[in-house]
């Protein structure tokens, strides 16, 4: 490895930027290639999550670049999750019991914009714009492009490619139609697709509901969400199935209809959505899916990252985070390799890096398919509000020893996903037992004494399913 090496990186979003920013940081030399326009100088957000959530995991890695600051500036804070029923009551649930652990909406396009301007302060980055990639040679590791300004196609000979396109990668593409080598590769559509719709600012410019928490309207077998913008709107998303049910996307057709539902269901939402109507029938309707794939590298030649790699659903709001912290991690196996002064190349690095990330990123795979039959369903359910209650005191009164699943996988960034999936899956189970067996008993105000032989309970047998889980296999 050389840092004199042509390093090439195949889009310019959340991901490639970070890790062209950390590259450049690093002494390389990057050259960014992205299909779409500059988001700085145009609006692209149709079809796009307009926010996301950052929470402890992107922020390490925005914090490893220098960036955490920035990025806090355009954050709104979300202590919780606001669900509304049918008849417009609310209840709140928070994310965490401890103080200070909170996740944060933000906007895909100004987080991009500040990731992109930091790496362009450097000599060694140059990013283009407009350049669609239409494959990879990957033996030879030459990209071949198409500029939308000019039509005309071109190609850059690199010594490295990173796929940081996303999940519709044509590096990932690439492997699969070149046969170079045993390449596994998989695509599962949940049958739910998403429409983004907008409750906007009040004449006064603020947030007609409480900006602190993201809102969830359940609905069992589909859901509303939405979170905060900087500018008083909220991004509301609408979960649907594509044809199942007696409302879906399918015959969701007439205006009428589209009324008829939203005022059965969300009757408080439509309230706050003066252009329903046309918003439904213009904005698109996008697809909900995981890929899961191996290797994630060819030779000493290509790496695939980020969603190019593993792109999930978006129900754990740890899809952008997972990304930063890819870049993190492959920046920890940089570092381990320098620290040893070893002479290494680049395979060693891209090896080394799939070992220490695929479980992990196959696990909040996993956790966020879960976690949208939980934000959908379960929320409303009684037994898992009682578990909720019971997590959140025992955090508040013991927070260093208990941590609930979403405050595992959420706020503590240095647990692997597959880590925090084991021992929250094991913790909850543990919790739910002892509530439906009447083994603990549970009320409203509960004494740090009770809570005391509930937290030894729940430790003693999330133990016991551990080593369970662990002899069966699973």
């Amino acid at each position: 490895m050389n840092k004199k090496d042509k390093i090439l990186i195949i889009g310019a979003g959340l991901c490639g930027s970070l890790l062209a920013l950390r590259l450049a940081q690093r002494g390389y030399k990057v050259e960014v290639y992205e299909s779409r326009p500059d988001l700085r100088k145009v609006d692209i957000s149709a079809g796009r999550s307009i926010n996301l959530a950052l929470s402890d995991r992107g922020l390490k890695a925005l914090r490893l670049c220098g960036m955490e600051e920035k990025a806090k500036e355009i954050c709104i804070p979300m202590y919780g999750r606001l669900m509304h029923d049918k008849a417009g009551n609310t209840f709140a649930s928070n994310y965490s019991g401890r103080k200070g652990e909170y996740i944060n909406s933000i906007s895909r396009g100004d987080l991009n914009a500040i990731l992109l301007d930091e790496a362009e302060k450097h000599e060694n980055v140059t990013i283009h714009f407009n350049k669609k990639c239409k494959k990879v040679d990957i033996e030879n590791t030459i990209a071949y492009f198409k500029d939308y300004q000019t039509n005309q196609e071109f190609s850059i000979d690199a010594t490295v490619i990173f796929g940081a396109d996303g999940a519709g990668s044509s590096l990932r593409k690439s492997y699969i139609y070149e046969r170079k080598f045993l390449f596994s590769y998989s695509q599962n559509y949940l049958n739910h697709g998403y429409k983004e719709l907008e409750i906007p600012a009040d004449a006064k410019g603020n947030h007609q509901i409480s900006k602190g928490h993201l809102h969830i309207w359940p609905r069992g077998d589909f859901m509303l969400i939405a979170l905060p913008n900087m500018d008083g709107s909220f991004t509301v998303t609408l979960f649907l199935s594509y044809d199942e049910g007696e409302y879906n996307f399918n015959n969701l057709t007439s205006e009428e209809k589209i009324t008829q539902f939203f005022e059965q269901e969300f009757p408080d939402a439509l309230a706050l959505i003066p252009n329903i109507k046309e918003e439904f029938i213009k904005n698109p309707t996008g697809p909900l899916g995981t890929i899961k794939c191996s290797p994630w590298s060819y030779q000493n030649k290509t790496l695939l990252i980020g969603d190019a790699s593993h792109a999930i659903v978006p129900f754990y709001g740890q899809g952008m985070n997972a990304s930063f912290e890819d870049v993190f991690v492959l920046d920890e196996i940089l570092c381990h390799f320098d620290q040893r002064g070893e002479i290494y190349n680049w395979e060693t690095v891209f090896k080394a890096y799939q070992k220490a990330r695929k479980k992990d990123t196959d696990a909040i795979a996993d956790l966020a398919i879960d976690n949208f039959h939980e934000m959908k369903d379960h929320v409303a359910n009684p037994l898992f509000k009682e578990k909720r209650k019971i997590e959140m005191d025992l955090e508040k009164t013991f927070p260093t020893q208990y941590a609930s699943k979403y405050s595992l996988v959420t706020f503590n960034e240095n647990i692997g996903y597959n880590e925090a999936m084991n021992k929250g899956r094991a913790q909850d189970k543990a919790l739910l037992n002892l509530i439906a067996d009447k083994e603990v008993n549970t009320h409203l105000n509960m004494t740090e004494q009770e809570l005391k032989v509930i937290l030894e309970k729940v430790k003693v047998e999330t133990e016991e399913i551990l080593r369970e889980d662990k002899i069966a296999g699973l």
